[in-house]
């Protein structure tokens, strides 16, 4: 990707200075000529796509598409995406929803190849939602290429956000949602202190610890509770705070990752 964003400070710090500067850095970024041909490209040629398979032979398309969900990693694996899309979402036994991370199956519902006779990309706003997912997401991963911790913060604020709001989900599925999801999974894992080796507990006893934790640190083990932007921001500045003081204890010694944790703290109090 040709554009920089400006971050000219780590840490909880530069998440500040980020989401004080997103909205005018990615119109910058939207603007770009490639960002721009891919937005005329799509506009023009999705609604022509009748099926999944159509949409995987076009790359361009598929770019989009695949960037829209975070998948942009999946590019080059055809055969994979177009079973995903073609199983739909409605039958419980689909290869989207047996995935445990769920992005693919907001992707294939996204599209509805497999749920509809007529697929979602017919609809009259179907580019506009499609582009506007995209273009976020285009701008996370321009961030994530000079700063990953940032990007996962990111990710974090708009993932954990949807999570929140799902009022027809259980606490628990919203949790096992987050298991299910390596982004989240790293950002609650290190707000948490959570060592190396709690992935290799069994998965119902990470909920519990999950659960256990969030409750001792942020007063809640209820998902929906990180809709509240002050519970949201605790969470994202001590992942923040966390993983660059692990970084610095890594490459400086201890001394010098508490002296960063503690000029952190103030830092956070003085906003």
């Amino acid at each position: 990707m040709s554009y920089a964003p400006a971050l000219p400070l780590t840490g909880y710090a530069g998440w500040v200075f980020l989401k004080r500067t997103a909205a005018t850095q990615q119109a910058v970024l939207n603007a770009q000529p490639d960002v721009k041909r891919d937005d005329v490209y799509f506009r023009e040629n999705i609604g022509k796509i009748d099926t999944a398979a159509e949409l995987v032979a076009d790359r361009r398309l598929l770019k989009v598409a695949l960037g829209a969900f975070g998948l942009e990693n999946d590019i080059n694996s055809k055969a994979f995406i177009q079973k995903v899309l073609e199983g739909g979402t409605l039958q419980s036994d689909s290869l989207a929803n047996k995935l445990a991370d769920k992005q693919y199956q907001k992707f294939s519902a996204a599209f509805g190849f497999g749920d509809f006779a007529t697929p979602r990309s017919k609809l009259s706003d179907f580019p506009d939602k499609i582009l506007s997912a995209y273009k976020t997401r285009n701008f996370e991963v321009a961030v994530g290429e000079q700063n990953s911790d940032l990007r996962l913060a990111m990710n974090a604020e708009r993932e954990v956000g949807e999570l929140a709001a799902k009022t027809t989900t259980s606490n628990d599925a919203r949790w096992y949602s987050v298991l299910g999801s390596t982004p989240m999974r790293r950002v609650f894992e290190k707000a948490l202190g959570l060592p190396n080796a709690f992935s290799t507990l069994d998965i119902d006893r990470q909920l519990e610890v999950m659960k256990e934790k969030s409750q001792a640190q942020f007063g809640t083990d209820q998902i929906a509770d990180f809709g509240d932007s002050a519970k949201m921001e605790k969470l994202l500045r001590r992942f923040l705070v966390r993983s660059e003081t692990e970084a610095y204890r890594s490459q400086y010694g201890a001394s010098a990752a508490l002296t960063l944790m503690s000029n952190a703290v103030t830092f956070s109090r003085r906003r």
